[in-house]
């Protein structure tokens, strides 16, 4: 049985099938997600814990008398793991660390003019929350992208949610990163607890983590309160297009397509190449590959909401790419790195035929927190920055308010801000002996 077979030549498309052919999954906004989100918002600002607990049993099934993970259960986390794992996780903490601290920007410390001194500090948030989903798969992998940059930046104090039961995984890895202070509460209840904190959970600054409708939801509602708590980024499903040509292999592209497309049902993977022939293996390959895999029914509705485009040449693959601006691009050309400077619109970028997607997920080292949807247009993936806020200093010495003064009343008075202009004068003339 074919399971793949979505196959479209873009050059006989009208501009009306282009547009629909590049458009994401619906995302169908329910207005009951809205509408219980906001419910549980206020229930927890009402209620706190008490709320979280009832939410907890309402929807995990856990009857929790501590949110709280003590130390030991954290330490202990570490003796139900493989010495592999272990050692695997060490790796990928260690290449995560070394790309994160690399974003270390130097301060900004200038004279634009003599006398007049600016600079530009990099000041840590003082308190953050990391939101890992629960489920099926433990997402051991997001501790690492979120705890690593807050660490290296400098917050004071991160806290941890992710639903009960959290899987040793979790535990430890978080302990690895140097996270203590971990709570067992999930969902929409966890993003309200770390926006408005309750009797046990304290309000932080700002909230990192994916999460499913109604965690993004939570999330969307808490950051548009007045003085609200700030968030990461809205990210939608997980999306990879491929741009390849007939240099490319075309079992390594069905198998990075069906890597993405296993994320979930909502997921889309878009392979775009010049090459007839290559697709048509690439089909071959993918609907044998995904009989061996575990998560066939989530591949499967994924796979209708992907295709694969049939281009003129390699330019036109590579502005249709630009258009679909996807949250992971592989390319797979002869030379990959031609191509990367014409690539305008992407999130995380894999270059050549060693370089899957997986890389980046958990151990290159670049962060795999990244913008869907067509974000990458505009948005930057996860970095140190993140965790960071600028904070700009101007000193001026009385030599150099002299000589910019004249500048900055004639300017003050253009915009008819009096006030502005008299702030400088009245010490100009102080300098100059007339106060």
């Amino acid at each position: 049985m074919q399971y793949f077979k979505n196959l479209i030549y873009w050059n006989k498309l009208n501009s009306d099938e282009k547009k629909r052919t590049l458009s994401r999954p619906f995302l169908k906004e329910s207005s009951v997600i809205q509408k219980t989100v906001k419910e549980i918002i206020e229930n927890i600002k009402k209620s706190g814990d008490k709320a979280l607990k009832k939410y907890t049993f309402l929807f995990d099934k856990y009857d929790i008398n501590q949110f709280q993970v003590s130390e030991k259960k954290i330490f202990s986390s570490s003796f139900f793991l493989s010495e592999a794992l272990k050692k695997s996780i060490a790796v990928a903490k260690k290449n995560i660390t070394l790309f994160h601290k690399a974003q270390i920007s130097s301060k900004i410390d200038i004279e634009t003019e003599v006398g007049v001194r600016c600079q530009q500090i990099n000041l840590p948030l003082n308190s953050i929350g990391i939101y890992i989903p629960g489920g099926t798969a433990p997402l051991f992998s997001t501790v690492l992208m979120l705890a690593i940059p807050a660490k290296i930046a400098g917050c004071k104090k991160v806290i941890l949610c992710s639903p009960p039961p959290i899987s040793n995984e979790v535990l430890y890895t978080a302990y690895l990163c140097g996270i203590e202070n971990i709570f067992q509460v999930g969902g929409a209840q966890a993003i309200a607890a770390l926006a408005l904190g309750t009797e046990t959970i304290p309000k932080v600054d700002k909230i990192f983590g994916p999460g499913n409708a109604y965690v993004t939801e939570a999330k969307l509602q808490v950051s548009s309160i007045l003085h609200g708590t700030e968030i990461d980024m809205l990210a939608g499903p997980s999306e990879l297009l491929i741009i390849a040509d007939n240099s490319a292999n075309s079992d390594f592209i069905a198998a990075d397509l069906l890597s993405q497309a296993e994320h979930g049902i909502s997921s889309q993977v878009i392979l775009l190449t010049p090459c007839l022939e290559l697709a048509k293996k690439v089909i071959i390959s993918l609907n044998k590959q995904l009989k061996n895999l575990s998560r066939l029914s989530e591949i499967l509705t994924a796979l209708k909401n992907s295709i694969i485009i049939i281009a003129k040449n390699l330019s036109e693959c590579i502005k249709i790419s630009n258009i679909y601006a996807p949250e992971h691009l592989i390319i797979q050309t002869k030379s990959p790195r031609e191509v990367l400077n014409y690539i305008s619109n992407a999130s995380s970028i894999f270059l050549g035929l060693w370089s899957p997607e997986s890389a980046g997920d958990y151990a290159s080292g670049t962060n795999h927190v990244l913008p869907t949807y067509g974000k990458s247009v505009s948005s930057s993936s996860l970095g140190l920055s993140d965790f960071q806020k600028r904070v700009l200093v101007q000193e001026l010495t009385p030599q150099g308010l002299i000589k910019l003064s004249n500048t900055l009343e004639i300017l003050s008075s253009a915009e008819k801000l009096e006030a502005h202009k008299n702030a400088v004068k009245i010490r100009v003339d102080f300098l100059k002996g007339k106060i």
